[in-house]
């Protein structure tokens, strides 16, 4: 497993790092749980990231691997939960404690404000927040999760150490707005829906929240009119498309990490297989900018990067 320096925080994370969501919102069983993380970790993968937002995730995260602390870089997210968004820096730092007891830890590697607005970012109260949980030693290093204006935002901001942004085959617009201000400023990025929430499978197999996630990312790869074998790959097309889309976010300059989210081990072996390839090959990647490009500009929309 290639290993990556995470920006300014010097840490050094696996290229490929795990989503905590699907084991959250798709409520699964606390021993798939213990499977699943227990085989991420055991591959060679260093990085867990889940929310407070992610129903039921953090809690079965801490119980499945909070014995094995020193094994990961842990990494949340803060101010919005099930019960709504608290951008006050009271409810930031009820947050904070709340992560810190589900996931059996004292401290987060990174906390980050899950997608507040851009209006929020810019007040300041909530960034604060995490400041003084940083100073008081709850979380190494903090930042942002979220996409577009906000995130450029806080990726030039002297306080944030980390965003958390989207960047795949169907969703490109923050390769250009977002990482080259990462680049500049040192930040480390996650890359969050690295494989589309593979936009290339029948609807009927998709569950939760990802039936209406993955509709804009169907509709995009459609308009994009590229297949794997115009990108050099034959075979099946699921498989194939899994490959191409991780590969094609691993090869984005400037990211730490790349999070996929599964509720299955066998998954990420899969995973760990395609990431030991590598980034997509040099010109794979720019046939599928173009294609991208070609498609936004038929659709006569801008196409920002899905929330």
């Amino acid at each position: 497993m290639e290993m990556r320096t995470f920006g300014k925080t010097g840490l050094k994370v696996s290229m490929l790092g795990f989503g905590g969501g699907p084991v959250g919102y798709l409520d699964t069983d606390k021993q798939e749980v213990a499977e699943v993380v227990n085989a991420v970790l055991d591959g060679g993968i260093n990085l867990i990231d889940t929310a407070a937002a992610y129903n039921g995730s953090e809690e079965a995260i801490g119980e499945a691997v909070g014995h094995r602390r020193d094994d990961y870089v842990l990494v949340s997210k803060c101010g919005k939960d099930p019960s709504g968004a608290d951008w006050s820096a009271g409810g930031i730092e009820q947050g904070i404690d709340r992560s810190l007891q589900r996931l059996k830890t004292d401290y987060l590697d990174v906390m980050l404000l899950h997608t507040c607005d851009l209006d929020t970012l810019k007040q300041g109260e909530a960034l604060g927040a995490l400041v003084e949980a940083r100073k008081a030693g709850k979380c190494r290093f903090i930042g942002y999760s979220g996409d577009n204006e906000a995130a450029a935002y806080a990726a030039g901001h002297d306080d944030v150490d980390v965003i958390e942004t989207s960047v795949n085959i169907c969703d490109q617009a923050n390769i250009g707005n977002v990482l080259p201000l990462a680049r500049k400023n040192n930040v480390g990025v996650l890359a969050k829906r690295p494989i589309a929430n593979a936009a290339w499978t029948d609807p009927s197999a998709r569950r939760g929240i990802y039936v209406d996630y993955a509709k804009a990312y169907s509709q995009r790869l459609v308009g994009m009119g590229i297949s794997p074998e115009d990108l050099g790959f034959s075979g099946d097309s699921d498989a194939a498309w899994s490959e191409i889309a991780l590969r094609f976010t691993l090869a984005q300059a400037g990211i730490s990490t790349a999070i996929v989210g599964t509720t299955k081990a066998s998954n990420v072996k899969r995973n760990l297989e395609i990431a030991s390839k590598g980034p997509l090959p040099e010109d794979a990647v720019t046939k599928l900018h173009t294609a991208f490009q070609r498609a936004e500009a038929a659709s006569g929309e801008t196409w920002t990067a899905n929330s």
